[in-house]
C-alpha cells in the first residue's frame, strides 16, 4: 500500500523553530520527525510514499534525496501556498494512484504508539474511507452513530455543528471522538472531489460524502499520541520518544 504524509504545513505554531526549517525536519529524540513516520510506516508493510511540500520544500527535497529508507519516495510540489488536507489529497492524485486503489494517510507531526498493521486490518475496502479516532477531551469532535458511521462534527465550545443532516440533527444523540489525522482512503475520492475548489479541508469533504454511510471511524484502544504542534506538545514528545 502507498502512503501520503502530509508535511507542507507552515507550523506557525512551533514558531521560531519553524522560521528556519520545516516541521517535518524538526527532531524528537534527535530524529526527524518525517523519518520517524516514514520508518514506522515503511517497517509495518508501507512499500510506497509520497510527501507532501510547500514550507522550506528544498529542505525536505534536500533531506529526502540524502536518505535511502528503501522504498520509493515521491514528492507532491504545492508551490503557491499549502492546499489544506482535501486539496493536498487531490493535488497528489497521479502519485497514489496503485493497484489496490487505497491509500494510507499520516501527518507528519503525529508521534504516537499506533500499531499501523492493527489499523490496516481494521479498514473495509467498501468504505470510502477509514479514520482513526481517539476517545479524549477536545474542543473539536467528529460524530458517529453506533455503527461508527461518519454523521457531523462539533465544536463543543463554540456550539457550532455542521452536518448533511441539519436541520433535523442531536450531536447529543451521537459518539463523540477526535480525529487523529491518520486515515486509510479509496482512490474513489479523486472523482469525487473533482468539483471542490483548489484549496479544502477533508474533514469537510468526508462530512459532505457521509450520508452513504462509508466514512468510518475505528478507536485504538491504549492510543498514545502527541500532536507535536506546538513547543509545549514538543517538549512532551522528547520527553516519549518511546512511543
Amino acid at each position: 500500500m502507498k502512503a501520503l504524509i502530509f508535511a507542507a504545513g507552515l507550523g506557525t505554531r512551533l514558531r521560531p523553530i519553524t522560521d528556519t526549517m520545516p516541521k517535518a525536519l524538526v527532531p524528537v529524540g534527535g530524529v526527524p520527525m518525517l523519518e520517524r513516520v516514514l520508518c514506522k510506516l515503511r517497517d509495518a508493510g508501507i512499500d510506497s510514499f509520497v510527501v507532501n511540500v510547500h514550507h522550506f520544500a528544498e529542505q525536505i527535497e534536500a533531506f529526502l534525496a540524502s536518505h535511502d529508507f528503501g522504498v520509493p519516495v515521491a514528492i507532491s510540489r504545492e508551490e503557491r501556498e499549502p492546499l489544506e488536507t482535501g486539496g493536498g489529497i487531490r493535488h497528489a492524485a497521479p502519485l497514489l494512484a496503485s493497484t489496490e486503489g487505497r491509500f494510507l494517510v499520516h501527518n507528519v507531526d503525529i508521534l504516537s504508539n499506533l500499531d499501523i498493521r492493527w489499523l490496516l486490518a481494521q479498514d473495509d475496502p467498501s468504505n470510502l474511507a477509514t479514520l482513526l479516532l481517539i476517545d479524549a477531551p477536545a474542543d473539536r469532535y467528529l460524530l458517529f452513530d453506533e455503527e461508527m458511521r461518519l454523521v457531523g462534527w462539533t465544536n463543543v465550545r463554540t456550539g457550532e455543528v455542521k452536518s448533511p443532516f441539519l436541520p433535523d440533527f442531536d450531536p447529543a444523540r451521537y459518539r463523540r471522538y477526535s480525529f487523529c489525522g491518520i486515515h486509510i482512503v479509496s482512490e474513489a475520492v479523486f472523482e469525487k472531489m473533482a468539483a471542490w475548489p483548489e484549496k479544502f479541508s477533508i474533514i469537510d469533504f468526508y462530512l459532505s460524502e457521509c450520508t452513504a454511510g462509508s466514512i468510518r471511524g475505528v478507536v485504538a484502544q491504549e492510543l498514545r499520541l502527541i500532536d507535536i504542534g506546538s513547543p509545549e506538545k514538543l517538549a512532551e514528545a522528547n520527553n516519549s520518544v518511546s512511543l
